[in-house]
C-alpha cells in the first residue's frame, strides 16, 4: 500500500479591526505583515504585535484606484502571487518637477514577497537581493557586479512615499523618504536603497505591460501605454545590428567577387591612340577627325581618356564619337586644368593634368572622334604659362567600369547603419534621462522588502 503524498500546510489569512474606524482588515501576507492600510479609512496600522495601533492617521483619498486591484493574482516564473500592497512614491528634479511611480507588493506564502514596479507603462519584476553586490567602475561610471552581470550607473536620487494602501513586510508611512541609487544592465537593474539605518538591494527585470496583464489574466481593460524609453527597458534593435552587419559583410563579398569576375573577363581593348598638340591662336579652325577605327564584339562601354602638360593652364576638349556608317553621335565635353604655385601657406595643386569620360552601351561598328580644343588666347602674354598643349587620345573598348558597384555597396550600407543609428539613438534617448544626461528623470528603484 503506498503512502500518500504528502501536501504542504494551508495557510489561512487571518483578520484584525481598525483600531481607527472599526472595519476590518484582512492580513494575507500573514505574520510578514508588519504594515497594513484599512481600505475604509486608508489609516496605516502596525500589525507587528497584536495590539494593533496607529502608525499614521488617515490619508487623503486617491482619486485613481491601482490598476492592479489588490487581491488579483498573477503567475510569474511558475508561481502565483497575490498582489497585497500598493503605494505611489514620487521624486523631484533641480527644476521642481515632480515624477511620481507606482509599486505593487506580491506575496506567495512558500516563495515570500515580490514586487512590481511601473513607471509610464513600463514594469520590472522585483526580488529583494541577498547579497552585496560588487563595486566596480564601467566606461567611467560606477558600477557593480553580480550574478555575472555589470550594472553601470544610471542615477541617484530621494524617492518619497505619497500614498500607501494594503500590506507591507517593513513599517511602511506616508512621507518616508530613502535615497535610492538605480544601476542597469538591460533588460535588468540594481536597485540600491538607503536609509540611516539600513542599506537594501534588490534585483528588478524589465517587462512590458502585456506580459503583467497575461500574468495577471486581466481582460477587462488593457495595459497602460508605455511612453518614452526606461532605464532598463531592452533596445529593440541591437540584436538586429550585428546580423544586419554580417549580412552587409557577405553581400560585399559576393558583389566584390562578381566585380571581380566581370572585370576579368572585360576586353580593355586599345582600339585608337594617338597624340596631338594644339596652339591657340586667334581666328585659327581647331576642329578635326581622328581616322577612324572599329569598335568590335557586343554593346559594351567606350572610355575616352585625355593626357596633357598643361601647365598652370586649362583646355576644353569638345568631343563626339561618330558613327561612320549610320552617322550616329555621342556628344560631350571636358575641360582639363592645372595650376600649382606657392603663397604664404606653402604649396598648392588645383586640377589634374588629365581626364577621361565612359560611354555606355556603344553598339560594334566604325566610328571616329571629331575634336575641337579651345584655350584662353591671353594665355600667352604671360609668363607663367603657355598658350599650347600636347595631349594624347585613347580609346578604349569594353573597360571594366566600378561605379555601379560602389553604388550597389553604398546601398548595401545602408540598412546596417540605418540600423546601427536606431540602436545608437535608443541608447542615447535612454540616457539623456540620467544622471549623465541633459535631463533629470523619475528613479526606477524598488523599495525592497524582506523575503521570506
Amino acid at each position: 500500500m503506498g503512502s500518500a503524498a504528502v501536501r504542504p500546510p494551508v495557510v489561512k489569512a487571518r483578520a484584525l479591526y481598525c483600531p481607527n474606524c472599526g472595519g476590518t482588515v484582512q492580513l494575507r501576507g500573514y505574520a510578514h505583515t508588519l504594515t497594513a492600510v484599512c481600505i475604509n479609512c486608508l489609516t496605516v496600522l502596525d500589525t507587528s504585535t497584536p495590539a494593533v495601533r496607529i502608525l499614521q492617521q488617515a490619508q487623503q483619498k486617491l482619486d485613481r484606484p491601482p490598476t492592479i486591484p489588490l487581491g488579483t493574482r498573477g503567475k510569474f516564473r511558475e508561481t502565483l502571487y497575490e498582489a497585497i500592497g500598493f503605494q505611489i512614491r514620487q521624486t523631484q528634479d533641480d527644476d521642481a518637477a515632480i515624477y511620481e511611480w507606482n509599486e505593487y507588493v506580491l506575496f506567495n506564502p512558500y516563495k515570500g514577497f515580490r514586487y512590481l514596479v511601473e513607471y509610464q507603462g513600463h514594469w520590472n519584476f522585483v526580488s529583494t537581493l541577498r547579497f552585496v553586490p560588487l563595486q566596480t567602475t564601467h566606461g567611467g561610471k560606477p558600477a557593480v557586479v553580480a550574478g555575472g552581470r555589470t550594472y553601470v550607473h544610471f542615477q541617484t536620487a530621494m524617492a518619497k512615499t505619497v500614498f500607501v494602501m494594503g500590506e507591507f513586510p517593513w513599517r511602511v508611512q506616508v512621507g518616508e523618504a530613502v535615497r535610492a541609487m538605480d544601476l542597469i544592465a538591460p533588460p535588468y537593474m540594481l536597485s540600491a536603497e538607503n536609509t540611516p539605518n539600513e542599506l537594501v538591494w534588490s534585483s528588478g527585470e524589465y517587462m512590458t505591460g502585456a506580459q503583467i496583464w497575461q500574468a495577471f489574466q486581466i481582460k477587462d481593460h488593457g495595459p497602460p501605454p508605455a511612453i518614452g524609453i526606461y532605464e532598463d527597458q531592452p533596445n529593440p534593435h541591437r540584436s538586429r545590428v550585428g546580423s544586419a552587419w554580417t549580412l552587409c559583410f557577405w553581400m560585399l563579398m559576393l558583389l566584390i567577387s562578381l566585380a571581380a569576375i566581370l572585370s576579368s573577363a572585360a576586353r580593355n581593348e586599345t582600339v585608337f591612340h594617338q597624340k596631338y598638340s594644339f596652339q591657340a591662336r586667334s581666328g585659327a579652325e581647331a576642329a578635326f577627325v581622328t581616322p577612324v577605327f572599329e569598335l568590335k564584339g557586343h554593346p559594351s562601354d567606350v572610355q575616352i581618356q585625355i593626357q596633357t602638360d598643361l601647365d598652370n593652364n586649362w583646355t576644353y576638349f569638345g568631343l563626339a564619337l561618330i558613327n561612320s556608317d549610320t552617322s550616329d553621335a555621342f556628344d560631350f565635353g571636358r575641360e582639363v586644368s592645372y595650376y600649382h604655385g606657392r603663397d604664404s601657406d606653402g604649396s598648392w595643386v588645383e586640377g589634374r593634368k588629365n581626364d577621361s569620360v565612359v560611354i555606355p552601351s556603344v553598339p560594334p561598328g566604325h566610328y571616329y572622334l571629331r575634336v575641337e580644343p579651345e584655350m584662353d588666347t591671353r594665355s600667352a602674354s604671360t609668363i607663367f604659362s603657355s598658350s599650347a598643349v600636347n595631349y594624347e587620345l585613347i580609346v578604349r573598348r569594353d573597360v571594366p567600369t566600378y561605379v555601379w558597384y560602389w553604388l550597389a555597396a553604398f546601398l548595401l550600407l545602408i540598412p546596417p547603419i540605418a540600423i546601427w543609428y536606431r540602436a545608437f539613438s535608443f541608447e542615447r534617448s535612454r540616457w539623456l534621462e540620467s544622471d549623465y544626461g541633459t535631463q533629470t528623470s523619475v528613479s526606477g528603484a524598488s523599495r525592497s522588502g524582506d523575503d521570506d
